[in-house]
């Protein structure tokens, strides 16, 4: 397996405080891998040390298959990086900013005259690059700080809370700009405690709690680690023992209960979509109306609430 980002008991101390503790995490290639913990997880320490700005107390991390060292912006060349609430200059306009981090990374006139508008065009900004930076919204803030991270054409993108501060529509467009920029084959490693927006975007996770991993999987895996099978609620109309049989016969069925004129089929398929498909394929063919539908899967929320030890009484 191809990893980039990869940890070995990555640990670090501040006095008696742990805030990392024998962390050990892998983050696949071309993967939008969602970092998640609650506040104070250790998750924006984690990141520091993986972007050498954090000298670890023990353990070590490699990122793009270089060990990572304090202070070495070689090994950073191929990274893009944006902090929580990132702080721009407020006299710069968007357009200057980009270009005087364009120049930090050593890119040529010819570079940031080429990659520059493309950026501005793809984080939504085209047309509001030459205002201040201070008259940016929250969300635009966030998009050009995406554009920053994106500009040295990194391999992976680590962002720090994303979407904190923003209000639905924001969210929705930082949202859509994450999936965009992993199109081609970028990795993007996202910190974050707003669950609904990971479940949205990632295709793996990794979860915190008092600097240690608590699951590493895929969504679909963790969210299904606390919580009950899953159950297909239906209605159907002409509900005989023909079409209860029938159902029960599925492969992937594992009980099915029936009160009056409705249905509680549970399943075990992952595949949430087919097994819909394949449940009101089998009761039409039998002759049953399906009157209603509903299905109840596990949830990511709930599964952290279980990881993280619940939720704590005021």
């Amino acid at each position: 397996m191809d990893y980039a980002i990869e940890t070995d008991n990555l640990t670090k101390t501040y006095g008696s405080l742990t805030a990392v503790n024998n962390l050990n995490l892998k983050v696949q290639k071309s993967s939008i891998h969602g970092f998640l913990g609650p506040n104070g997880a250790g998750k924006t320490t984690t990141l520091k040390m993986l972007m050498g700005l954090l000298k670890p107390s023990k353990g070590s991390a490699k990122v793009l298959g270089q060990e990572v060292r304090v202070d070495d912006a070689n090994s950073r060349i191929k990274i893009g990086y944006m902090p929580e609430l990132p702080k721009f200059p407020k006299h710069l306009k968007g357009i200057e900013l980009l270009d005087i981090y364009g120049r930090m990374y050593d890119m040529t006139n010819q570079q940031r005259a080429e990659q520059i508008p493309k950026l501005i065009n793809l984080v939504g900004l085209k047309g509001r690059e030459k205002e201040y930076v201070g008259k940016y919204s929250k969300g635009m803030q966030q998009r050009i700080g995406i554009a920053q991270a994106l500009l040295n054409d990194p391999e992976l993108i680590i962002l720090d809370e994303p979407s904190i501060g923003l209000d639905p529509v924001g969210m929705i467009e930082v949202r859509e700009l994450v999936k965009e920029i992993s199109k081609d084959g970028r990795t993007v490693f996202l910190s974050s405690h707003l669950l609904f927006e990971v479940e949205q975007i990632c295709d793996h996770i990794t979860i915190i709690n008092k600097g240690s991993a608590v699951a590493s999987d895929t969504v679909q895996a963790v969210s299904s680690m606390f919580t009950g099978p899953t159950l297909i609620y239906l209605e159907v109309t002409n509900l005989t023992a023909k079409v209860i049989s029938a159902v029960e016969k599925l492969p992937f069925v594992t009980k099915v209960y029936r009160e009056e004129n409705k249905l509680t089929v549970q399943v075990t398929s992952q595949n949430t979509a087919d097994v819909q498909i394949r449940v009101s394929k089998e009761i039409t063919n039998m002759g049953g109306v399906i009157v209603g539908m509903e299905q109840k899967t596990s949830t990511l929320e709930e599964a952290f609430i279980q990881l993280i030890g619940g939720i704590k009484k005021k």
